[in-house]
């Protein structure tokens, strides 16, 4: 399913729904590399995350996503922030139209080797300082911002 992502877009269309998701910053120790994923629906890096599952918590749903998307195992440290700003709208070819809300995780990786998969055609370890050369969304660089400048925990 394809999506198109708009931020601050006045002609972004109304959201029609609201879906927890979550994400997962995870971040090396070693050298402080962000693990980041290329969607394969927008050809955008971004950190790995998606919608909760009845059930689980949202620590729990950023580490299944990462490892689901990205190979890598990863132990929650801390909230980076709660993000949903009504000018981030996601739009989906099936009809569905998001104002995104996400609860992003900071973590640690423990295990796996970044791995590209059905939802990633890219999984990599990227320096803060080569961040800029990468195509990064929007919603995602403002997230890894904070994190960067310790501005967190955030709350839009």
């Amino acid at each position: 399913m394809g999506r198109t992502e708009y931020w601050y877009d006045e002609n972004a269309p109304k959201p029609n729904t609201l879906i927890p998701a979550c994400n997962m910053l995870a971040v090396r120790e070693t050298d402080g590399a962000i693990l980041l994923q290329r969607r394969r629906d927008t050809g955008q890096y971004a950190l790995p995350g998606g919608a909760m599952d009845i059930g689980e918590s949202p620590a729990q749903c950023a580490v299944r996503e990462c490892k689901e998307e990205t190979g890598v195992d990863v132990l929650p440290i801390g909230l980076l922030g709660v993000y949903s700003l009504p000018e981030h709208v996601v739009a989906y070819t099936d009809g569905e139209i998001r104002q995104a809300y996400e609860v992003t995780v900071i973590g640690r990786p423990v295990g796996g080797e970044p791995t590209v998969n059905d939802e990633a055609d890219d999984v990599r370890w990227v320096l803060p300082d080569d961040l800029d050369s990468y195509d990064i969304h929007p919603s995602m660089r403002r997230q890894i911002a904070h994190y960067l400048d310790g501005t967190h925990p955030h709350v839009d």
